[in-house]
């Protein structure tokens, strides 16, 4: 799989606009039929940051995704809201979804 992890700094201003202004955009990735997936976070550490992990089947899916008209619109539209060019880690690896953390295991109370 194609898995991206892209780190976005919005203006502060722009921080409360930022899911709002991704929402049509995370929802069209969403329904793509490679995406295996496309989820939102934010830094504890820096609210201004967000953190979008996502992964696709193929690089053709990921292809797929990069010219689709809601990735233009959204480039479009994110490129109004940060303060600089976000960093992103673009790499394939082996497997089709998350798997398990073998260390930690939820125990009995």
């Amino acid at each position: 799989m194609i898995f991206i992890v892209v780190k976005f700094t919005v203006r502060t201003a722009e921080r409360d606009n930022w899911l709002p202004a991704v929402e049509d955009f995370t929802l069209a990735t969403r329904q793509e039929p490679g995406n295996l997936f496309f989820d939102w976070s934010y830094s504890v550490e820096n609210p201004d940051e967000f953190v979008l992990l996502e992964a696709f089947a193929s690089p053709e899916a990921g292809e797929a995704h990069v010219n689709s008209e809601h990735f233009k619109a959204a480039i479009d539209a994110m490129s109004e809201l940060v303060t600089e060019v976000p960093e992103i880690i673009n790499v394939e690896v082996p497997g089709d979804d998350w798997s398990r953390m073998a260390e930690v295991t939820p125990r009995n109370r």
